[in-house]
């Protein structure tokens, strides 16, 4: 049997970053109910860690939860060996699905963005999935397919946001150079860029601010702002054979934003 024809018909595996809580947590489930054993990473909340775990296990897939600081590179090749190990708990040697959604946020005028604020922003947001991506590529089968979350920020300008969006608009860049360099072994690279979406990022300001939501509602065509699962349905769905001939594309899902 050919690699090709195995990979086939085996169980996908995928890695997601910050898969504990909101978007990642959404598309790992929405991947576990497609079929997909997940490898998911968590910054320091065990227990909600756990929590994902259990309902992944639940939809009938297998979970694996790793603690990472996506910001901190110099953990990454502990953080490999681990994966090698969590492969092996799961029958594999390789994966096929690398999501980079973990990230932080931030909200400042540029006159007073601090240089500590845009290096921990560089080191999440663009260091981290650089160097996670390129640390990881081994483990990728050929075939595979990698999704970099940005944001609808890099085309919606929001005062306070400039430092993050620019941030966000590089790992665009990235994602088109990935698709090409990565072309040969036949892995496709696209960019997945929310919309606003009620989740606790940003201390769950459009969830939880009503001024704030239904100006977001308001600015969209669809008339609301963005759910979890409007995000990881369309993630997983990216990812899967349906959409094999999608590549080097910046895919926004915002219900339609300003337009």
């Amino acid at each position: 049997m050919t690699e090709q024809t195995s990979t086939k018909s085996a169980t996908k595996i995928a890695i997601v970053t910050g898969g504990s809580r909101g978007l990642g947590r959404n598309t790992a489930l929405n991947l576990a109910r497609r079929g997909t054993d997940v490898i998911f990473t968590y910054h320091s909340n065990q227990a909600e860690a756990e929590a994902t775990a259990s309902a992944i296990r639940k939809l009938g897939r297998k979970a694996i939860a790793l603690q990472l600081d996506t910001g901190n590179v110099a953990t990454f090749d502990t953080f490999v060996g681990r994966v090698r190990k969590a492969l092996a708990e799961l029958g594999a040697e390789k994966f096929d699905y690398l999501v980079n959604n973990a990230g932080i946020a931030h909200h400042n005028d540029f006159e007073k963005t601090i240089e500590a604020e845009l290096d921990g922003l560089f080191n999440v947001h663009f260091k981290g999935v650089f160097f996670l991506t390129q640390k990881l590529l081994p483990l990728i089968r050929d075939g595979g397919r990698i999704v970099n979350f940005s944001t609808g920020l890099t085309r919606i300008t929001v005062p306070g946001s400039g430092a993050y969006a620019a941030i966000k608009g590089a790992v665009e860049v990235l994602t088109r150079y990935l698709a090409k360099e990565l072309g040969a072994r036949g892995i496709a690279v696209n960019t997945v860029a929310p919309g606003a979406i009620m989740t606790d990022f940003s201390g769950g300001m459009v969830r939880d601010n009503p001024e704030i939501n239904r100006r977001v509602a308001e600015m969209t065509a669809l008339g609301r702002a963005g759910e979890p699962d409007d995000i990881g349905p369309m993630v997983a769905s990216l990812l899967s054979e349906d959409n094999r001939w999608v590549n080097a594309q910046r895919i926004e899902v915002s219900g339609g934003m300003a337009l």
